[in-house]
């Protein structure tokens, strides 16, 4: 795998697993104000067909913004970040929690040194962010 700052095109980085807890959730609900209850009570989650509690989207897309910030060694350096969300990531009530499989490859770099990376997010072999691109400005 490839350093963010030495990467070119098509070379892949390092990947990297985020553990989602209940607890997790609850704290997101409460610095982003999304108390939807889909996000941390089973019995809701269930009556409107979800297959449990899941993860807030906007949650799991900051995993993924994350994972490049580190990966440049710098939060600052993720300029803009863009996905879909594609599939919801359920989160168990125990101390486990659920996984997040996140991956990159570098799809551009330009004149300036500025990298575009493809991002890869999985939850259990399926992708729960769809297009997600990063634009990373290193110092």
């Amino acid at each position: 795998m490839t350093a963010l700052a030495d990467a070119a095109p098509g070379d892949a980085l390092e990947p990297r697993t985020a553990t989602i807890t209940r607890a997790d959730l609850v704290r997101y609900a409460g610095a982003s104000g999304d108390l939807n209850p889909i996000h941390w009570n089973e019995r809701v989650a269930t009556e409107v067909g979800l297959p449990g509690v899941i993860a807030h989207g906007m949650f799991t897309m900051a995993l993924a913004a994350r994972y490049v910030a580190d990966l440049a060694g710098d939060p600052t350096a993720v300029v803009a970040f863009s996905t879909r969300f594609t599939r919801p990531v359920v989160v168990p009530d125990d101390d486990t929690g659920a996984a997040v499989e996140l991956g990159g490859k570098v799809t551009d770099v330009a004149d300036d040194g500025t990298r575009t990376v493809s991002v890869t997010a999985t939850h259990e072999g399926k992708g729960v962010l769809g297009k997600a691109v990063a634009t990373v400005r290193l110092a």
